[in-house]
């Protein structure tokens, strides 16, 4: 049966459960790891090589004028709009400022992704080194680990960018240690305010599901959404800041919570819910779900309905032949995912991993050092950036500094085949709007 739900709070944890796109093999449990895509899986070694990516095509138009991506950027304080692509900010001359790179490279659970937002992050620094000295830290796997760390790269260096892992992160947010300007990679689970120096720029699932329902609710201004998801906890952290974004656009909207074993849909709870919706019929569909999953719905219910999800939909370079049932659904990732000849994104070296999850956090890393680098310029500023994330937007000037990073919509591309290079998306628009 169906289960309708009217979520009024967000649910809590602001990141990936650990990082970005998690996967689904477990890890230890205070990394707290459960999302699709392979984060937990072995990865190749990220090296220079140039993967086949998957590309996209931009969401159609809406005739009202609605604009397909997410949200817009807002006007400068002058009334001009914000450029997309700003140039790094000058250093002074003669500038020698020392960043220290904070990563668990000595803990078994967390090496290789440690290893991908390193290589990304000295892939930023390999294009605008000017002025900046990198001090790479490793740490091993327990938080204690990383506050001794991060005292000794605090005294040592002007920037410190890190820790990694979400309970390092809390433990630093609340040790009254931040006494230099901060990177954070990931979101701490902590109450209060932050450190006055420490900015939060970790890749989350919440941002990416309430992004996905300003997007349908510029597409679909009206009608009822159907939002499907699992029980496991990374779909129910979607489909939750789906949900309570939903109903603060004052939208109305039904849940259904699918069996899901071993990446298997029920089927009978499949043909249960198509029974239903021939009598009840929704305007859009929002899938917390992963691609595999996705397909499985979509057969069952036909691609009729207007489907929206975030990365974890992604089916990525892997998909073969495109499988019918996903074309057409409006997908949010990353440019660096969907975007490779974005001006942004194309002028840094790509990541070697197969794995989109590896590939998001060496993005990561390329935007961690171009956040730092301006840092430098300017500790106390504002500034906007056309990463390669999204377009990040940073607000130092306040009590607790302000973080706000806006992700590309874009469409599985209408076809039966890949092409012969692998792809399966066809080409993304290349601005990035955000706010």
């Amino acid at each position: 049966m169906l289960k309708k739900k009217n979520l009024t709070g967000l649910l809590s944890a602001a990141t990936m459960t650990l990082l970005a796109g998690c996967g689904s093999t477990p890890l230890p449990p205070d990394t707290g790891c459960g999302v699709p895509g392979g984060f937990c899986a072995p990865a190749t070694p990220v090296t220079s090589a140039t993967p086949v990516q998957p590309t996209y095509t931009p969401a159609p138009q809406a005739d009202d004028g609605v604009r397909t991506m997410p949200v817009e950027a807002p006007p400068n304080a002058d009334g001009s709009m914000p450029s997309a692509s700003a140039p790094a900010s000058a250093l002074p001359a003669g500038a020698n400022v020392r960043v220290a790179l904070l990563l668990p490279l000595e803990s078994q659970a967390l090496a290789q992704p440690a290893e991908a937002v390193r290589a990304g992050f000295m892939a930023g620094h390999e294009r605008d080194r000017a002025g900046i000295t990198v001090n790479l830290v490793p740490t091993g796997d327990s938080s204690q680990a990383a506050l001794d760390a991060y005292r000794r790269a605090a005294d040592q260096n002007d920037i410190v960018v890190g820790p990694l892992a979400r309970p390092a992160v809390a433990a630093l947010a609340t040790s009254g240690m931040v006494s230099k300007p901060t990177v954070a990679l990931n979101h701490p689970q902590v109450g209060g305010v932050l450190p006055r120096q420490l900015l939060v720029i970790g890749l989350s699932l919440e941002d990416e599901a309430r992004q996905v329902a300003d997007w349908a609710n510029g597409e679909q201004p009206a009608g009822n959404a159907l939002i499907v998801t699992g029980r496991a906890t990374w779909q129910q952290r979607l489909s939750g800041a789906f949900s309570a974004r939903w109903s603060e656009l004052g939208r109305q909207q039904t849940t259904v919570e699918l069996p899901i074993m071993d990446g298997y849909v029920d089927g009978n709870a499949l043909a249960e819910l198509r029974a239903r919706l021939q009598s009840e019929t929704p305007q859009l569909m929002y899938a917390a779900l992963d691609a595999g999953q996705l397909r499985q719905v979509r057969s069952s219910l036909g691609t009729s309905l207007p489907t929206y999800a975030t990365a974890t939909a992604n089916p990525g370079r892997d998909a073969g032949a495109l499988p019918q049932e996903l074309a057409g659904v409006r997908i949010l990732d990353l440019p660096w995912t969907v975007q490779p000849d974005h001006p942004a994104v194309g002028q840094y070296a790509r990541s070697g991993s197969d794995s989109l999850d590896m590939q998001r956090l060496y993005a990561l890393g390329i935007d961690a050092y171009r956040v730092a680098r301006e840092l430098a310029a300017r500790p106390s500023g504002t500034f906007e950036l056309d990463g390669v994330t999204g377009r990040l937007s940073v607000d130092m000037s306040r009590p607790t500094p302000a973080f706000r990073r806006v992700e590309t919509g874009a469409v599985v591309r209408d076809g039966a085949s890949a092409s012969a290079d692998g792809r399966v998306f066809d080409a993304a628009p290349g601005q990035v709007l955000g706010q």
